[in-house]
């Protein structure tokens, strides 16, 4: 028999750092944009598409859960040294975005700045458990 309810250890983990000095919004927007983009990359996050009782039809969601942390910008660049130098899949949202208005402009604002001068403000990355632990470490769950 199939426990539907048992919890399920997963191979991977989904995880998004935040720099600890954002503003609520700030930190909920970036968390949005952030993990929108890892499941272009990792397709199999995605689980299947959900339906009420009704049969009225809702967007997939990822399969899995995501942890959010928080950290210096120190440790987010650190962070980001670690996901790169390992090849992990990434995710990155810049002080920057903040200012402009649409993808394009996010997409240049990014491609404006060499990797050691991103004002890093959040990442989201997702990969073997191990090594998104040992990219996050030093990191703190989100309050």
């Amino acid at each position: 028999m199939n426990d539907d309810t048992a919890p399920v250890r997963f191979d991977t983990k989904i995880a998004v750092l935040l720099r600890d000095d954002l503003l609520t919004w700030q930190r909920l927007n970036v968390t949005a944009f952030l993990v929108s983009g890892l499941g272009t990359r990792a397709p199999e996050v995605i689980g299947e598409p959900y339906a009420d009782a009704d049969c009225t039809p809702y967007l997939p969601m990822f399969r899995q859960p995501v942890l959010v942390f928080a950290g210096s910008g120190e440790l987010l660049t650190t962070a980001h040294g670690r996901a790169v130098g390992r090849g992990t899949a990434l995710a990155v949202f810049t002080s920057d975005l903040f200012a402009t208005g649409h993808d394009a402009a996010n997409r240049a604002a990014v491609r404006a700045v060499a990797r050691e001068g991103l004002d890093l403000v959040g990442m989201a990355v997702h990969g073997p458990r191990k090594d998104v632990d040992k990219i996050f470490k030093g990191a703190s769950m989100h309050p």
